[in-house]
């Protein structure tokens, strides 16, 4: 066999093919070109591996740390496996039969942890793969995993999110290793170190990033000035109004949403100020006049001069001030008591939904339930399509404490049914409570006695079986056979079978 060809060319060959390009090495009779080069390649790679000088021996990892937390129970370390082996889950198409174990991981993951346990050893390098996989679940794996997870990770690079992923509750990191990770790491390491700064010492974490703001770019502030939100305090306004004046538009505009957030900061005056000129109450109707122009002051407090597509000028330009203009100044502005009465005023000139979408906006940003409370009104009040102008129920209901939300939520159900209802539930905190689990369980048993199938009944499916109290599995079970199509059949028995693991998976973590 000729061995004198070079590696460069057998690659090139191979990449190529050789119906291409031929073989640069002969054949033996009998044997095609594909096999001569394979050969070939052979030999050079025993060549190679042959000459190379051994390297240095890395210095052998020290012991794993001790965790005293008890293991999980013999039943649960088994169900952890099957789910983890499970993980990768059907290749899409049609939903399986059972139920999708991996969508129960993160619930899992919540209950074990709440019971204090950690993963056994041999269940760790699953569960970190599982949690590269899906970013949902690091914080639950990472705390299951504990110390000994953190120490695996450090040995496959695979695993390096782990190392960059602050611990749920953990302590701030030391200030010369935060130091270091500023000045040297990547992208996604940088940002979890702010964002831990900013729980526990938002200046701290201010300094880091204002100490290298000229250098960063423009992507990069934009990403760590919306990072700011965690700890957000009237000592960060110095550096946010500088910040108004970033070469970057995205810069600015998140700078603008954090001073806004701030009721005593100056851009807030400024925008009462500008919301003063545009919104009265002279009679018994408000009275709504958009600006007429952006000028340079606007802009530099985050209001663009060009809306998006489709937008009215002067609409965008009103809502936006509207919206950055702090809550509490409008019940005096307009004479009422308070958000509730405000809401109702009546509003002149067909403004009325861009009056009420901007304060939907500003109540969601600055999480004030009383006015979210005020925009939702009565859950028994006629639905808000999707994309209609106006309130946003689901946004709206966000803000609310989880009781109140399920509450609400409950009482939409059982006034109008499931086809309004997807975002809403999406919202609620799983598990449900029981309340608004029973009014999504009755709503798909009229729904299936009515034989109808709207796409969003899907969906309300996958939501039940993860957040429904498996309690409704007997409810389930005694409706019986319903008149509806076969699919409503397999849904209800792949619900009722989830419930019912659910409930079992949750005993097994009892021990």
């Amino acid at each position: 066999m000729d061995t004198d060809v070079s590696w460069p060319d057998l690659v090139a060959t191979a990449l190529l093919g050789t119906g291409r390009r031929g073989s640069p090495v002969p054949c033996r009779p009998g044997q095609d070109a594909a096999q001569a080069l394979l050969d070939a390649a052979a030999v050079h790679t025993v060549r190679r591996r042959a000459g190379a000088l051994p390297g240095r021996a890395r210095r052998r990892p020290g012991p794993a740390p001790d965790d005293p937390r008890p293991p999980l129970p013999p039943a649960a370390r088994r169900r952890l496996t099957g789910i983890l082996d499970d993980r990768a889950g059907p290749a899409g198409g049609r939903r399986a039969a059972g139920p999708d174990l991996v969508e129960l991981l993160p619930q899992w993951l919540a209950a074990a942890n709440g019971h204090g346990y950690r993963a056994q050893d041999e269940l760790l390098p699953g569960l970190l793969d599982a949690a590269r996989a899906r970013t949902g679940l690091r914080p639950g794996a990472l705390t299951l995993a504990g110390p000994r997870g953190l120490w695996l990770a450090r040995l496959n690079p695979q695993w390096a999110y782990a190392l960059r992923t602050p611990a749920p509750g953990g302590p701030p990191p030391a200030p010369g290793d935060a130091q270091r990770t500023w000045a040297e790491g990547l992208f996604a390491e940088r940002s979890a170190v702010l964002a831990t700064l900013r729980r526990h010492d938002p200046a701290a974490g201010r300094a880091l990033l204002a100490g290298t703001w000229a250098t960063e770019r423009a992507e990069d502030r934009a990403a760590f000035v919306g990072l700011l939100r965690e700890g957000l305090s009237a000592a960060d306004e110095p550096f946010l109004e500088q910040a108004l004046d970033d070469r970057s538009r995205d810069v600015r505009a998140l700078a603008a949403e954090l001073l806004a957030a701030l009721p005593g900061s100056a851009l807030a005056a400024r925008m009462t100020g500008r919301a003063r000129r545009c919104v009265s109450r002279p009679g018994p109707l408000v009275t709504v006049e958009a600006p007429h122009a952006c000028d340079a002051a606007m802009r530099r407090d985050g209001i663009s001069a060009d809306p998006p597509s489709g937008s009215d000028r002067g609409s965008w330009w009103l809502g936006r001030i509207v919206e950055m203009t702090p809550l509490g100044f409008w019940p005096g502005r307009l004479g009422v008591a308070g958000a509730a009465d405000a809401v109702a005023l009546p509003v002149a000139g067909g403004r009325r939904a861009d009056l009420h979408a901007a304060w939907c906006r500003a109540a969601v940003r600055s999480r004030d339930a009383e006015w979210a409370r005020a925009l939702l009104g009565p859950a028994t009040a006629p639905p808000v399509p999707d994309g209609s102008p106006g309130r946003d129920p689901a946004r709206l209901l966000s803000v609310l404490p989880p009781s109140e939300r399920a509450a609400w939520a409950g009482r939409f159900v059982a006034a109008h049914g499931l086809s309004e209802a997807f975002r809403l539930l999406a919202v609620c905190e799983a598990p449900w409570a029981r309340p608004l689990g029973r009014a999504v369980v009755d709503a798909l048993v009229a729904a299936r006695e009515a034989g109808g199938y709207p796409w969003s009944f899907s969906g309300v499916m996958g939501l039940a079986e993860r957040c429904a109290d498996p309690a409704e599995a007997d409810r389930l079970a005694g409706a019986g056979p319903g008149p509806g199509p076969d699919h409503w059949t397999e849904a209800f028995a792949r619900l009722e079978g989830t419930l019912r693991l659910r409930a079992l998976m949750m005993r097994e973590l009892e021990g």
